[in-house]
């Protein structure tokens, strides 16, 4: 399905019985909706209906020039957006890596769309930039945005040799075949720089302002991330004065929706249910 919202085009996989539940699935870098393929089909047998979108920079028809275009603002403006166009007033979302940020951003500021969150893999933006200031191990598992902050650099060393660079990143999603399903797309023109900008365009400040999420939020950690470590994790907790779950996976590195999608779907039912 293709949603106009906010001037833009953007790409959203539809699943799921109608009039069920809506859960809005929001995806990570260098990913895309695409990811929620082995997650969704339990979601669906329990009644929800997804709507997994293809985010800012990600969708074709969304995809600004500007690095400030990919500021955190403009990508929760267009969740809310897109929700409108929908015509869904409040959905159960669920977020991985940057989708996570957005998710988290979210529903803190707009909790009145959101019934439950359960974020993946990324913590509360502000448990991460606490994490970031005081903890080294998570300054040296972070040091990669470095790079991808630096334009034409971070894409020189991604796509060279005919994307060599994010298949490695890829690497834990599974088989050849599902590294080439994200990273193929990376390398049309514009869509690797316009994925980037996300790092480019991200401000400490507004990620430690983030305020509390009150609603119920499960957030699920998995114990081999490379890129988030146990201090951001537990530090979550803080930011979340309601009822929350803490859920590790062991054993699970980034990758969760692709590398765990049972366990994952079984905490997001655990999630809608309670």
């Amino acid at each position: 399905m293709r949603i106009a919202a906010r001037g833009l085009e953007f790409e959203v996989r539809v699943g799921g019985p109608e009039g069920g539940e809506p859960v809005l699935l929001l995806h990570g870098f260098p990913q895309h909706s695409g990811e929620w393929d082995d997650v969704v089909p339990a979601l669906h047998a329990a009644g929800l209906r997804t709507y997994a979108l293809d985010q800012r920079g990600y969708s074709p028809g969304a995809r600004p020039a500007a690095v400030k275009a990919y500021r955190m603002p403009e990508l929760v403006a267009d969740a809310v957006a897109v929700l409108d166009a929908l015509g869904v007033e409040a959905a159960h979302v669920v977020g991985h890596d940057w989708g996570a940020v957005v998710a988290w951003k979210l529903a803190a500021g707009h909790t009145d769309r959101v019934r439950t969150l359960t974020a993946v893999s990324v913590p509360h933006p502000a448990a991460m930039a606490h994490a970031l200031t005081t903890d080294t191990r998570q300054k040296a598992r972070s040091a990669y945005m470095v790079l991808f902050r630096q334009t034409g650099r971070a894409e020189r060393a991604l796509l060279a040799l005919k994307g060599f660079g994010l298949r490695r990143l890829l690497r834990g999603v599974g088989g050849r075949a599902r590294v080439a399903a994200y990273a193929d797309p990376m390398r049309e023109p514009g869509a690797l720089t316009a994925a980037l900008n996300w790092y480019r365009a991200m401000s400490r400040r507004d990620m430690a302002t983030t305020g509390p999420v009150p609603v119920p939020t499960t957030y699920v950690w998995s114990d081999r991330d490379f890129a988030i470590g146990r201090t951001a994790a537990e530090a979550c907790a803080a930011h979340v004065p309601g009822d929350y779950r803490f859920v590790v996976l062991p054993g699970v590195t980034h990758w969760i929706p692709d590398e765990a999608p049972a366990a994952l779907a079984e905490a997001i039912l655990a999630r809608v249910r309670a």
